[in-house]
């Protein structure tokens, strides 16, 4: 009867024994969970890179099967939200009804907004009209394909090649082949002739 009382107290301190090293167990665990730093959440910002980079870009726009003009640089970046950027030289060909060049365009970079649909050329901009030979220097110029449209609030120097007139100032506005234009604030060289 001895060996039987033993043998229940036996079992009976292997379940206690049990039951408090899950305790310790469960306790331990869930302490060192307690201790465990609070992961905050990571703010991540959307992306907002180009997610197209296109090589030897060319565009051409044309009206009534007539080209009137083409864009080449060669790269262009587009995002999200359609706007383009050109990161390397542009150049752009203003074309006259018959097919013949009217006017060039070349800049250092450019872009292109499409909420505003207008197309941004920078640095070192310079424009060449061939049927006038003018040359016209600014450091940005902006064309608005809907108006046909081309302005600066920027600086701008006109040189004549057949006078050898130079006109300065600051914003201008001109039709898409500069045929005509309009300086906002003028200063120049002039040649006159004599008599009133």
């Amino acid at each position: 009867m001895e060996k039987v009382a033993f043998k229940k107290q036996g079992r009976c301190a292997e379940r206690v024994s049990a039951v408090f090293y899950a305790s310790f167990i469960i306790l331990l665990v869930l302490s060192l969970a307690a201790c465990e730093e609070k992961k905050q959440a990571k703010k991540v910002n959307p992306y907002s890179g180009p997610i197209e980079e296109i090589n030897d870009v060319r565009l051409l726009y044309s009206e009534a099967a007539k080209l009137k003009v083409k864009l080449t640089t060669a790269k262009q970046f587009r995002y999200m939200n359609e706007n383009r950027r050109y990161p390397k030289p542009v150049y752009i060909v203003f074309y006259n009804p018959t097919g013949e060049e009217v006017t060039t365009i070349r800049s250092d970079s450019g872009q292109y907004d499409k909420a505003k649909d207008l197309y941004i050329v920078m640095g070192n901009v310079v424009v060449v009209n061939k049927q006038k030979q003018e040359k016209l220097l600014t450091p940005e110029l902006n064309w608005k394909p809907q108006t046909k449209k081309v302005f600066t609030d920027k600086r701008v120097t006109i040189l004549s090649q057949l006078t050898g007139e130079k006109l300065y100032g600051i914003g201008l506005d001109a039709n898409q082949d500069f045929s005509q234009y309009s300086i906002r604030k003028p200063t120049g060289i002039f040649n006159m002739e004599g008599g009133i």
